[in-house]
């Protein structure tokens, strides 16, 4: 498979790093090349620097034979613009994309995005550790 990630934080070089060791096929972009110290000095994918959300930097790094893109930035609008390109422009099969905002994650999601909110998986995470907890009472 191969997968586009945009964004080479600690969610974006995590992905990447997992997706390489399994054999994929991994791009990773970030407007930052510092950022690439994340990855391990084994990785075998490809780093660019650029911009997710300017077409001709999609174009140059792959993203037209992409079977997958995920957008994995700090910023939710990137995320989103970048995602609905990827997905309407570059017509890639399998597009994620990170929204912190849980209400406009929902509202993404309606609209066909599919989203991942870490504010609400997080939530969930810890109310079931909560529920689960050791002498919890009901």
């Amino acid at each position: 498979m191969k997968v586009l990630i945009m964004g080479c934080g600690r969610v974006g070089s995590r992905l990447a790093t997992m997706l390489d060791k399994e054999g994929h096929e991994v791009i990773i972009l970030d407007t930052n090349a510092h950022a690439f110290r994340r990855l391990p000095s084994d990785f075998g994918g490809k780093k660019h620097v650029g911009n997710g959300i300017d077409v001709d930097v999609l174009e140059r790094v792959g993203a037209r034979g992409a079977d997958a893109f995920v957008a994995s930035t700090q910023g939710d609008n990137r995320n989103v613009m970048a995602t609905q390109m990827a997905k309407h422009l570059f017509n890639i099969p399998r597009t994620l994309c990170r929204i912190y905002d849980p209400i406009r994650e929902e509202i993404y999601n309606g609209l066909g995005l599919e989203t991942i909110s870490p504010t609400v998986a997080g939530a969930d995470m810890f109310k079931e550790r909560l529920d689960s907890a050791p002498g919890k009472s009901s």
